[in-house]
């Protein structure tokens, strides 16, 4: 077993622009793990319609 290493997920979310409203997207996170247990979160992205890779840190969660 290593003792750090770094786990790549995917999961279906509803996030909410501006322009387009509720949006469904799959984001993907990369993880950093120790010892089995999650540290912190390295990047989280998403991939639009047309195959677009963009960051999350432009899209608000909430209304």
């Amino acid at each position: 077993m290593k003792l750090i290493y770094v786990k790549r997920s995917t999961k279906t979310e509803i996030r909410y622009t501006k322009k387009m409203g509720q949006l469904k997207s799959r984001v993907t996170y990369i993880k950093k793990y120790a010892l089995g247990f999650p540290i912190k979160i390295v990047h989280k992205y998403r991939e639009t319609y047309y195959g677009k890779v963009k960051d999350c840190e432009d899209i608000v969660l909430s209304k």
